[in-house]
């Protein structure tokens, strides 16, 4: 959305959204292309790696680093985003964020044991179909199926 439609929104009522980035992390497996579900913290419901910007990261150098924080994932990551899309993030008091998610894909080189999030997520190597059917998201669903 513009600037000035996120104003002329802001005047209405509606806030404006936040900037996220997630990574999709691909491998090849007997052939076929699968993908890196884990589970949220939260709700442990199947999700990709996803966080805020990072200063002194462009947004796809951003992507890579919470693809290693949260799933143990090195690999070389596309600089132009596959897509975005929408979802609301509660936070601690209630409230919820309406959060743009700037997609980037992650070409997988090594998966690590041993990582920040490690012990706290599960992680699952599935089809694009099998993760745009688990993922609770839209639009998320929609980059997932493009594949």
């Amino acid at each position: 959305m513009s600037a000035l439609g996120e104003i002329i929104a802001g005047l209405l009522g509606r806030r404006p959204h936040y900037l996220q980035v997630g990574a999709i992390c691909l491998r090849r497996h007997k052939g076929k292309p699968e993908v890196l579900l884990i589970s949220s913290l939260g709700t442990g419901r199947w999700i990709i790696p996803k966080g805020w910007p990072m200063k002194g990261r462009s947004l796809a150098g951003a992507a890579l680093q919470e693809a290693w924080e949260e799933a143990g994932i090195r690999g070389k990551v596309r600089h132009t985003p596959l897509g975005s899309y929408f979802y609301l993030k509660m936070q601690d008091g209630g409230m919820a964020l309406r959060c743009e998610v700037r997609v980037f894909a992650v070409e997988t080189d090594s998966l690590s044991e041993h990582y920040p999030e490690a012990g706290r997520r599960e992680r699952e190597w599935v089809s694009p179909e099998i993760a745009a059917e688990r993922v609770a998201e839209e639009g998320l669903k929609a980059i997932l199926r493009a594949l």
